[in-house]
């Protein structure tokens, strides 16, 4: 079976995916973005909807970390148009990002050890009793339950988070995003240092995101990761959309193809002549 949208020759953006999933979570068309004379992103579109996983892939350089900070309001595009469930939408900072919806989970988890799960759960968020005293069977309340509900397993949500292990800490900064209502999630590189044990605890928890309706972005390096838990997978090399995969109908390979781009001609074959002046065939060259 082949896949339902193929790599396009050029590096020019695949088609979206069939209409019948109803209108994307989350939609970016023809984004661009320089730094200075480097041109990080090129006309990219992307788009993740309800209930879905997408895994962002590609090499370094290629532009996947720059397309998430432009979602997330941390770099904003150049130009290009961004929907949040159809409506057009403007984000320049990630007060706006979050007030949409759009939450992001970077690598380093954005996580205070010195306080406990409680703490980490509301921090700059905390709830008050008449805007005084801190809320804190409120929100002890509340946390346990978004805990529960992705099936979270702590100690306690009193432990400081400096005891806990990394697919832990990973949940903990999951569950601050359900706190803040999101519709969308972004997630950077959520398995990379973790064990076999813990990488197991954070897929799961990234199925159960999906199971809540929530839209999912992963990006990593790890495509064993990706094929357990994505729907899609969309490739980005060199700052521009080369491919658009579906997981039931795609491998490893093809997708690692994409990434280095063994799909697109890029291993030319070079022409020398002879003494006589016949064409004779040289070496590859990338």
């Amino acid at each position: 079976m082949a896949d339902s949208t193929t790599p396009n020759v050029g590096g020019e953006p695949s088609p979206a995916p069939e209409p019948s999933k109803g209108e994307p979570r989350l939609r970016m068309h023809a984004i661009n973005k320089s730094f200075g004379a480097v041109r990080a992103l090129t006309n990219v579109d992307f788009e993740v909807y309800a209930g879905e996983v997408v895994g962002l892939v590609g090499d370094n350089g290629a532009g996947k970390s720059t397309l998430i900070k432009a979602v997330a309001g941390v770099a904003p595009a150049d130009d290009g148009e961004i929907f949040v469930e159809g409506q057009p939408v403007k984000i320049t900072t990630p007060q706006i990002a979050t007030h949409l919806g759009i939450e992001t989970v970077y690598q380093d988890l954005a996580l205070c050890d010195n306080l406990d799960v409680v703490g980490n759960l509301y921090l700059g968020r905390e709830e008050r009793i008449a805007g005084l005293a801190l809320s804190e069977n409120e929100m002890e309340r509340r946390g346990l339950g978004v805990l529960r509900t992705l099936d979270v397993k702590l100690p306690s949500v009193r432990a400081k988070v400096a005891q806990l292990s990394g697919g832990q800490r990973q949940s903990i900064a999951v569950a601050k995003t359900i706190l803040r209502n999101a519709k969308v999630v972004l997630l950077d590189e959520p398995t990379a240092a973790l064990g076999v044990a813990q990488t197991r605890q954070v897929l799961n928890l990234i199925r159960q995101l999906r199971d809540q309706g929530l839209a999912v972005v992963v990006i990593s390096h790890n495509l064993a990761d990706v094929f357990e838990v994505a729907d899609r997978v969309i490739v980005l090399r060199l700052g521009k959309r080369v491919g658009t995969f579906e997981i039931k109908s795609t491998t490893p390979e093809r997708i690692v193809a994409a990434i280095t781009g063994a799909e697109f001609g890029e291993i030319l074959q070079t022409t020398t002549t002879d003494g006589n002046g016949n064409g004779t065939s040289g070496g590859d060259e990338q």
